[in-house]
């Protein structure tokens, strides 16, 4: 099977790079942000290593229902995102 997903970069320019079908492409993260960048010269064929990610094990990373801190959910801010979602062009007035 060939690689699919985010690996360390092998070209060392960026944190990661996703592959498609055992190749590079332009999709690069460093830490939380995206961006595109071309692969440099021809695809590259050597071994890939995963990418390490660290994830909270003490929950520190989710939003609670009853922190005081929090924004309610708003029903209108839900139907408004399906609809952008649909492609309607323009907003509320």
């Amino acid at each position: 099977m060939n690689a699919e997903g985010w690996y360390q970069d092998p070209f060392a320019i960026h944190d990661a790079r996703w592959f498609s079908d055992g190749r590079p492409t332009a999709l690069v993260r460093d830490g939380a942000r995206e961006a595109n960048d071309p692969p440099p010269g021809a695809d590259y064929t050597g071994p890939l290593a995963d990418v390490v990610v660290e994830v909270p094990v003490d929950g520190s990373d989710l939003a609670r229902a009853d922190d005081p801190g929090a924004t309610p959910f708003k029903r209108s801010d839900g139907i408004w995102a399906a609809v952008y979602s649909a492609g309607y062009i323009g907003g509320p007035s």
